[in-house]
Parts: C-alpha cells; sequence; structure tokens
C-alpha cells in the first residue's frame, strides 16, 4: 500500500538524506505524489541531485517497497516517521530530526523521564564504578537510561539498567538488524526486552565511522540531561555534550585525575560550564521534573496526621520541588518567621533538608 509514511521509509531505505526529504515535503502536499510522478519533470523542478533520481528510478516499484516492509515486520520492527503522531515530541527541533526512525522493543518513546549517559569506550575502573552507582540511582528514582551501546561506558549503562529492573533506550549508529560490537549480542536482546533499541539508518546500514557522532544528537535529543562519566580530549562523548549544549539541556561530567587521558575531556567540560557529579543530588537540582519525581516518591509515605495543618502546608509546597523560604511564605500565606520556625522544626524531624541559599527540599 503506497501511504506517505511508506514513502518516507522508501526514500530512507535508498539513502536519501534528512534535508532532502524535507525539501521535498516542502514542494508535494501529499508525498504519494512522488511515486507516481514523471521523473522528467522531477529532475527540472532541481529538488534532487541527478544521481538520487537515478536512484528513485531503479528502486520505484511496488516489489522493492513490499519486499521492504516484509523485512522490517520478519525483524519484528516498527518505522516511526515524521507523520507519525507517535514521533518523539523531543526529536522535534533537534537539528537534522531523523524523518524515520526504526525501533525495537516495547516501550514508548517521550513515556518517562530520560537521562543520557555516555563516556569512553575503555573505561577505567573508577569511571566503571560511577556509572553503575548513577546509573543505578536513577534507575531507582524511575528514570529511563538512554545510551548508545558501545563498549565501554555505554554497556556498563545498559546492562546496570537491566539488572536492576529498569528502562533503557539504546541509539545505533547503524541498521537495527545489525548487531554492533559482535560481543554484545546478548545486552541488544536484554535492551530490546527492557526497553528498546532505536536507529535513523535504514535495515543493512553497516556500523561505519561516521554514523557515530550523527546519532549523537539522537542521544541527546531523547534526554532530559546528559551525564559524562569519562571521556578523551577528542571523543565522540563530547559530540554528545555538544549537541546536549546546542538544544539547550543540562550536562553533567565526572570530574577525574588530572593526569589521566580518559578524564581531560570530563574535566574540560566543566572548566567551560558543565556541572561536576559529585552525587545524585547533583542531576536532581538541575532538572525541574527530577524535583518533582523525586518529590512525590519521598512524600508518598508521609503520615500527614500526625503533622500539624500548617506542617503538612508547607511539605505539600515543597513537594514540587526545591523552594526558596519567601516563596514558602508567599504560597502559604503565612508570615517569614512563622515559616522559619515551622522549616526548623520539620528539618529536625527529618522531613525536609535545607540545600543551600534558604532553599529547602524533602528529604
Amino acid at each position: 500500500m503506497i501511504t506517505e509514511s511508506n514513502i518516507l521509509i522508501w526514500l530512507n531505505s535508498i539513502g536519501f538524506s534528512n534535508t532532502t526529504i524535507y525539501n521535498i515535503m516542502k514542494f508535494y502536499d501529499d508525498l504519494t505524489e512522488l511515486w507516481y510522478c514523471n521523473l522528467k519533470d522531477l529532475k527540472n523542478l532541481g529538488l534532487i541531485k541527478e544521481n538520487a533520481i537515478d536512484k528513485m528510478n531503479r528502486h520505484r516499484n511496488t516489489n522493492y517497497l513490499e519486499e521492504l516492509l516484509d523485512d522490517l515486520n520478519k525483524h519484528e520492527i516498527k518505522t516511526i516517521t515524521i507523520l507519525d503522531k507517535d514521533y518523539p515530541n523531543s526529536l522535534m527541533n533537534i537539528y537534522d530530526k531523523p524523518a524515520v526512525l526504526y525501533t525495537k522493543g516495547n516501550y514508548k518513546l517521550d513515556s518517562n523521564l530520560s537521562i543520557g549517559i555516555v563516556g569512553s569506550r575503555k573505561a577505567t575502573a573508577y569511571g566503571k564504578w560511577a556509572c553503575e552507582k548513577f546509573t543505578k540511582e536513577l534507575v531507582n528514582l524511575g528514570v529511563t537510561i538512554v545510551s548508545g551501546l558501545a563498549t565501554g561506558i555505554d554497556s556498563i549503562a545498559h546492562k546496570t539498567v537491566v539488572e536492576n529492573g529498569g528502562k533503557t533506550v539504546g541509539v545505533l549508529g547503524n541498521g537495527i538488524d545489525k548487531i554492533y560490537p559482535k560481543n554484545n549480542s546478548e545486552l541488544y536482546k536484554d535492551v530490546s526486552n527492557n526497553g528498546l533499541l532505536i536507529s535513523e539508518f535504514p535495515l543493512g546500514t553497516e556500523p561505519l565511522s561516521f554514523n557515530f557522532p550523527r546519532r549523537n544528537r539522537i542521544i541527546a535529543g531523547l534526554s532530559y540531561g546528559i551525564i559524562v562519566i569519562e571521556a578523551k580530549e577528542k571523543s565522540g562523548s563530547l559530540i554528545t555534550a555538544h549537541h546536549a549544549l546546542e538544544q539547550g539541556k543540562e550536562i553533567f561530567a565526572l570530574p577525574g585525575n588530572i593526569n589521566s587521558i580518559y578524564s581531560k575531556g570530563t574535566n574540560k567540560l566543566i572548566k567551560d560550564g558543565a556541572k561536576p557529579l559529585l552525587s545524585i543530588d547533583d542531576i536532581i537540582e538541575e532538572i525541574h521534573d527530577l524535583q518533582i519525581k523525586v518529590s512525590n516518591t519521598k512524600t508518598s509515605g508521609i503520615d500527614f496526621s500526625i503533622l500539624s495543618e500548617d506542617e503538612a502546608n508547607i511539605i505539600r509546597i515543597i513537594q514540587d520541588g526545591p523552594v526558596h523560604t519567601d516563596i514558602i511564605a508567599l504560597k502559604s500565606g503565612m508570615d517569614i518567621s512563622n515559616v522559619v520556625s515551622i522549616l526548623t522544626i520539620l528539618e529536625l524531624k527529618g522531613y525536609i533538608k535545607e540545600l543551600s541559599g534558604r532553599i529547602f527540599t524533602v528529604c
């Protein structure tokens, strides 16, 4: 069946770039017209290069399209195109947004708060420890972990998620039917069973080196923030951080030994303004949606019946995320001196804690 979404899958499969696809979409109100159009007329429009039109001509037949769609079904791969309602909002405004996504798994994109974790392919013992620590803590908060299924930090992050019963998204730099690296075949299965594999590359695409920097913008796009565990001074992890910065995302970098080549990249990120990652609180403080998630988790077990009305009211205000004392007074309608007194009592009781500068959060 010739549909607009199928046309996008077809164009992607024969190597059309996202830019070319979007130029075509600007011209045709209905993409199915492309399937039936006169190629000589198309050539005269100047929208597509001549060699690309020749490629269209060789592959513009129903047998090719049917075999392509059958192959996707055989591999249990779902496609999401820019025209589909379940296309992730988080990718809508990124640079060179993919026109087609190939997915394998049972997790819906955009359905949860996600944090990206990237780092060196040659993780040190320190990097491995930090990756496992922060991944586990984020999973315990219900956060989905996004990474690239590469060796080193990526694989450690995915494995830690699986071992702790969390959700994870693996963004591939090759066709979703290709397993790379080969020794990650079990992890590939585990990720698809506990989350989602995703790629913008058509079936059969080999893991070519220039594909991996491209996929990093998708890792950043799907994430609220990016954690860089270890990175050399020039590495793909820094490309991911650069994409995150362009997208207005938070960047967290693990400080490291100044003599280690695997910490030169992260230390430089910190020097350039990334937040040093010392504890899970460093992440929580910067991501508002995570603050709400943490506060809701913490306050769900509080017995409000044993608190005074004013105490309960103040905790309900703070549970929406770290709040300054003046804002608490404003929202509660109470005198500031009264608020300060109650905050002191609640802190002594262990319900709340002061972060800094009269800003309080739920313990």
